[in-house]
């Protein structure tokens, strides 16, 4: 199944050279693959992987190791902001 992966900030250093002008990419996941599973391959710091949205809702933490998505969905993800 197709689903949008949207990556911001600093995390668009993952994405593929091409995806980055527009931070997202169109991926083929299978329907039993976890958020944890998904983000796996990019290679993000745990550490960096703060704001979790699918569909503009926030997932827990606990939540991505076993929330699948469906078709269409949206999967963004923001780092920690700092600033002041």
């Amino acid at each position: 199944m197709k689903i949008t992966f949207k990556l911001f900030a600093s995390l668009t250093d993952y994405l593929p050279p091409a995806a980055r002008g527009d931070n997202r990419i169109e991926l083929e996941v299978a329907p039993e693959a976890s958020i944890s599973q998904i983000i796996e391959p990019f290679g993000l710091p745990p550490k960096l992987v703060h704001l979790v949205l699918v569909n503009g809702h926030y997932i827990t933490p606990e939540q991505r190791l076993s929330r699948t998505l469906a078709e269409g969905d949206v999967l963004a993800i923001w780092p920690p902001i700092a600033g002041g």
